[in-house]
């Protein structure tokens, strides 16, 4: 297999409300001067572009096409794009570079959540027969699923509010966050409730941002960055979309992702960067992918101090990636969800060398 790394990421800061176009192109193009000027490189030295949008949050058909304007016209490039989360483009860009036809890639997602209603556009992607019509919207499926594991015992309220107390004392160190600081876990607890058991807390917060990675193939990655992050293995499972059909306490298909990316050897993950816009949904993935006290969760904050919708996963393997090349970390795990109630999942493992 070829040696491919990641050697480049930076992403917009997270706010609640942007007042530029929902096409991403003002948050995207500070990302991708970021980058060129960290690398020492211009758009011409990019073999391959690949983006994750959704024209559904965007409110209008093709938004990527638009989007691309904050690449340029000149010269023209090589374009693909995904109608998920970036993380996926990511995957893509991995393969095209694996196939050998380009050494490097920059991969790109972008969100603007504050256009429309997110709770409701995120039912689009329900089933339209049997589900959608039930009206019910992305938080509320996220807490009959919460009431679940309370129920059966899996996880316990205090635990969630933990999660969220530990994700905001996180984000302080990270100043493009949208939520941070210390905050009281009893006090989190006596809050009213958004859809019960949730309360805000235990909910991703509403986020307007984008995020781009740059990757590199052997020498070429060595040339662009001192220490490389090198992927060591990427997989993507799928659950049913049928809510009736699987035990919803449980992330199956991450579990399989993370057996196959990290070769089922989870022992020594220096820090796991996951996607779980719920505070219990982080510890379904942890139980999921079998992380011990000993791996570090999310110090960039995770995705319950800052949510950008089709970029928050592609920040997560930006992450991985950084305590990596920030020389914090020598192995480890990505997490990336798409879907209702963690449907879709795909795991990536980052290792550096000396």
């Amino acid at each position: 297999m070829t040696d491919i790394a990641v050697v480049g990421f930076a992403h917009a800061p997270h706010v609640r409300e942007t007042s530029g176009t929902t096409n991403g192109v003002e948050m995207l193009v500070p990302c991708f001067q970021q980058l060129y000027e960290e690398l020492g490189i211009t758009k011409s030295d990019i073999g391959f572009w690949c983006s994750g949008s959704s024209d559904y949050l965007a409110g209008r058909s093709f938004s990527f096409i638009s989007a691309v304007d904050s690449i340029g016209a000149v010269p023209p490039i090589n374009e693909s794009h995904v109608e998920m989360d970036a993380a996926w483009a990511f995957y893509e860009a991995w393969i095209k570079i694996m196939t050998g036809e380009v050494d490097t890639a920059l991969v790109y997602g972008f969100g603007k959540s504050s256009a429309g209603n997110l709770r409701k556009i995120l039912s689009m992607q329900l089933d339209p027969y049997l589900v959608a019509p039930l009206a019910l919207d992305s938080v509320s499926l996220a807490g009959l699923q919460a009431r679940l594991g309370l129920d059966a015992g899996k996880w316990t309220s205090e635990e969630m509010a933990a999660v969220a107390a530990r994700s905001r004392a996180a984000a302080e160190s990270n100043p493009n966050t949208q939520l941070s600081g210390h905050v009281d876990i009893n006090e989190l607890l006596a809050s009213p409730f958004v859809a019960d058991p949730l309360r805000a807390h235990d909910c991703a917060p509403i986020t307007d941002g984008a995020a781009a990675v740059v990757l590199a193939a052997g020498d070429r990655a060595r040339e662009l960055c001192e220490r490389p992050a090198w992927i060591t293995g990427v997989d993507h499972r799928i659950d049913s979309p049928g809510f009736g059909a699987r035990d919803l306490t449980v992330s199956p298909s991450t579990t399989a992702a993370a057996r196959t990316a990290t070769g089922g050897d989870v022992g020594g993950i220096d820090v796991a960067e996951l996607h779980g816009p719920f505070t219990h949904q982080e510890l379904i993935l942890r139980e999921a992918i079998g992380l011990s006290d000993a791996t570090t969760i999310n110090p960039s904050g995770g995705p319950l101090s800052g949510n950008p919708m089709f970029s928050a996963g592609l920040e997560r393997i930006g992450y991985a990636a950084k305590a990596i090349m920030d020389g914090n970390a020598g192995r480890t795990l990505a997490h990336a969800t798409s879907g209702a109630v963690l449907q879709q999942n795909l795991v990536a493992v980052l290792e550096g060398r000396n």
